[in-house]
């Protein structure tokens, strides 16, 4: 397991990466999968305005390879199916991808034969070599740059940070390289990447590791965030990520991981822009991803208990929001509040000195 020493790209980089030739990458694929249900449905991906900066049209390619979950179907699957950990479930479906797919290959810190820090990619390089499974030194900005690269010559790399605040060092090429080469280089080149990892508090792993960077990604065009929360979702977001002609960022948890669920034998996909209806309901609408979908789920068997109906929505698609799924349960519960005209509803927006006092206090007792 590599140690986390940050230093910069040397010429060594700039070396490997002018010779870096990527039909070597290209191999026949070993397995077919599954032929897909004939009983599973075709969901249209829910449009907004933030994703006329992406490059569509992939959509309609994507879905005649393989079903697209409905939202019944991600809180129920019965019949046949194996259970499967969110970490196992997220190896499979990049498995299934590098079998169906010689262009799909991983890189990062000890992705290879130590099978990754949280072993979503354990066994990959045993079946498809080191140079599909490509373990990279420690400097994210030198193989994420060298990922973006490699898609651009028509690969799908499957980039992995060891944890979601070390790409901050590669933020230059996310953000100016990974979000912006569609555009600007007028269509010529497609950047299908994905960027996946962990993140998030409450292993003990302190400020720098505990970081969640969906906010500073927000604000780049041009890419598009998920964020998995069930074994299902993670395997099916996975593969629609990496199907993709856009480059995706997948949020992962760390105290997900060892989540377990039975998830269908035949493929699957997921929509990458669509939210989930967790819960249907009628008084009030909750909004949640990743991690929190577990703790707001607990809240409202208490709000259950309590005589209230609420309904939540896992967002699960960060960029772009599914606003069709969420404003119809808006218009539905008429729990949304944007600034009112009338002043006593007013001042129940803003945050009061009263407020103030109390938060302080509770948290100093």
């Amino acid at each position: 397991m590599a140690a986390r020493i940050h230093g910069g790209a040397g010429a060594g980089a700039a070396t490997a990466l002018s010779t870096f030739n990527p039909k070597k990458l290209v191999a026949p694929s070993r397995t077919n999968l599954p032929a897909r249900s004939s009983k599973r449905c075709i969901v249209a991906a829910a449009g907004s305005d933030a994703s006329k900066s992406l490059r569509v049209g992939h959509s309609q390619k994507l879905i005649a390879n393989a079903a697209v979950a409905t939202k019944a179907e991600t809180s129920a699957t019965t019949g046949t199916g194996h259970e499967l950990l969110l970490f196992e479930a997220l190896q499979e479906g990049l498995e299934e991808e590098m079998d169906r797919d010689p262009h799909v290959c991983v890189m990062g810190e000890d992705v290879g034969h130590y099978g990754g820090s949280y072993k979503v990619t354990k066994g990959l390089a045993d079946k498809f070599g080191d140079l599909r499974v490509l373990d990279t030194p420690i400097c994210e900005n030198a193989f994420t740059g060298m990922g973006i690269g490699a898609a651009m010559t028509g690969l799908r790399p499957v980039i992995e940070g060891m944890n979601m605040g070390f790409l901050l060092l590669a933020f230059n090429q996310i953000s100016n390289n990974c979000g912006m080469l569609h555009y600007t280089s007028g269509g010529q080149f497609t950047i299908p990447v994905v960027i996946r990892g962990p993140g998030g508090v409450g292993r003990q792993l302190g400020a720098e590791h505990s970081q969640r960077l969906e906010s500073y990604f927000q604000s780049i065009p041009g890419i598009q965030m998920v964020a998995c929360s069930t074994p299902y979702n993670a395997k099916g977001l996975m593969k629609a990520a990496i199907r993709s002609e856009n480059p995706v960022i997948l949020f992962e948890h760390v105290l997900l991981y060892n989540l377990k669920e039975k998830i269908p034998d035949e493929e699957y996909i997921c929509n990458l822009e669509e939210a989930e209806m967790v819960r249907p309901g009628e008084h009030i609408t909750i909004l949640t991803y990743s991690r929190m979908r577990y703790h707001v789920m607990q809240a409202a068997k208490t709000l259950v208990n309590k005589g209230y109906d609420p309904e939540v929505i896992d967002i699960r698609s960060l960029k772009p929001f599914d606003l069709y799924t969420i404003g119809n349960s808006v218009k539905k519960t008429h729990r949304d509040v944007p600034t009112p005209y009338a002043g006593t509803l007013e001042e129940w927006t803003v945050v009061q000195p009263a407020q103030i006092v109390t938060a302080v206090e509770q948290l100093c007792q």
